[in-house]
């Protein structure tokens, strides 16, 4: 049953990601037009954020938690292409 959760959980923080990712490619190719719309966008594009490293924080209890000005590993920059 653990592994079939492990997975469940991967595979949520893989569509986040990806969301996350598109966001950022959305913004990037000019698909805002208003300030609503960029404050919508930023607050999806936070909310994907934080439960991708909030699941990295279950998955992963042992790392020490880091400093809030470090860039987290697990962020998809916007405009770099994926690996």
């Amino acid at each position: 049953m653990l592994n079939e959760e492990l997975t469940i959980l991967n595979k949520i923080q893989k569509h986040l990601k990806e969301s996350y990712q598109n966001i950022g490619d959305s913004m990037i190719a000019g698909g805002i037009d208003n300030m609503e719309k960029y404050k919508y966008m930023m607050g999806q594009a936070h909310a994907y954020l934080r439960t991708s490293q909030e699941i990295s924080s279950l998955l992963n209890p042992k790392k020490e938690k880091k400093n809030d000005t470090e860039r987290p590993e697990n962020v998809v920059d916007f405009g770099r292409p994926k690996s």
